[in-house]
């Protein structure tokens, strides 16, 4: 996953703009400026919450084209005093997506862009990330026997990439599992739910993460990839399909109450997204709409809040961390966003 996803010259987030319907794959905030706009005034009442510090930095992993970034902005403005107090940082390994990402927001902000997680955190810091934890590469290992043999990529004899497993069992695990059965070790998105949770329940503030995924741990083999919206055979062609993994929320859970930090949720994007007042903005962007653009607004809002096992609404979680001293968030503790102008 790290090297189809992240090699310099070949990988796939490196020599592409993989977003949208002409792309490979599209996420929320290209459905419907309403999310970002949304996420944006979530951000400004934990600002509020925070105290409202003259300085925060407003933080955002894996900002695909800045799209969420640019809307959320927008809608920032209507809370006096929270765009002043911004500083814009954006983590992202892409030169093609910096561009990209640059575009949107020029005139909005003057964004600095990181290569890494722990180099974007300092001091007060409200982090969001949309669809970032399932490109994480992770660790998979099969139930032989009386142990767990890792799963391994390789060449089959006709040399084509082909999965197999460790000649060895791997001894540090002893989780009880039926035979055949996959478990999952998400390392990288765990120590990134870590360092995240441990700053902010040190600095403040608080950490968004929404994410396809399971609110409860289990078993199962989820990495797929993603060429031209189909679901595509994960080895067939390196470096040209998405390789994401679904989310394991109850160990993003455990990881950031760990690290010292408060857990709210997982909620799944549909409940949230109603909590924080999906419906009501709808209704205001609608009510000055065009009948064309009224159909779209409500074709965007129907497809982020489908349930049922692949809808958007049921199969994405949010969960958020802060601050121990920080009181509930919004989309998880009943408390309303503020009225954005329209």
């Amino acid at each position: 996953m790290a090297l189809c996803l992240g090699h310099p010259r070949h990988g796939y987030y490196m020599t592409r703009d993989p977003f949208g319907a002409q792309g490979d794959f599209t996420t929320a905030p290209e459905i419907s400026q309403m999310f970002g706009e949304l996420i944006g005034l979530w951000a400004a009442t934990v600002w509020r919450a925070m105290g409202e510090p003259a300085s925060v930095r407003l933080i955002e992993l894996g900002p695909g084209r800045g799209t969420l970034m640019a809307d959320a902005l927008r809608a920032a403005q209507a809370v006096p005093g929270f765009r002043e107090a911004l500083s814009v940082h954006l983590v992202e390994m892409s030169p093609v997506l910096r561009q990209a990402q640059a575009r949107p927001l020029a005139g909005l902000a003057d964004p600095a862009w990181h290569d890494g997680i722990a180099e974007a955190l300092d001091g007060p810091a409200i982090v969001i990330a949309n669809e970032f934890l399932d490109a994480l590469p992770l660790d998979q290992f099969m139930r032989i026997g009386s142990g767990w043999r890792e799963r391994l990529v390789g060449l089959d004899a006709a040399g084509e990439l082909a999965f197999g497993l460790a000649a060895e069992p791997e001894p540090a695990i002893a989780i009880v599992a039926p035979e055949g059965a996959i478990l999952e070790q998400p390392l990288a998105a765990l120590d990134v739910v870590a360092t995240i949770s441990s700053h902010i329940a040190q600095a403040g503030g608080a950490a968004l993460f929404i994410d396809y995924g399971s609110a409860r741990s289990g078993f199962g083999d989820t990495l797929q990839a993603m060429k031209q919206q189909l679901y595509a055979d994960p080895l067939a062609e390196p470096g040209e399909a998405d390789l994401t993994v679904h989310v394991d929320f109850e160990r993003m859970a455990q990881a950031g109450l760990r690290a010292g930090a408060a857990v709210h949720g997982p909620a799944t994007q549909r409940d949230f997204l109603a909590a924080i007042g999906l419906a009501q903005r709808a209704q205001a962007l609608s009510a000055k709409a065009t009948p064309e653009q009224a159909a779209a607004i409500s074709t965007a809002f129907d497809r982020l809040t489908e349930t049922g096992a692949t809808g958007m609404g049921e199969l994405f979680k949010v969960l958020a961390l802060s601050h121990p001293g920080l009181p509930g968030l919004p989309g998880f503790d009943l408390h309303r966003l503020p009225e954005q102008q329209t």
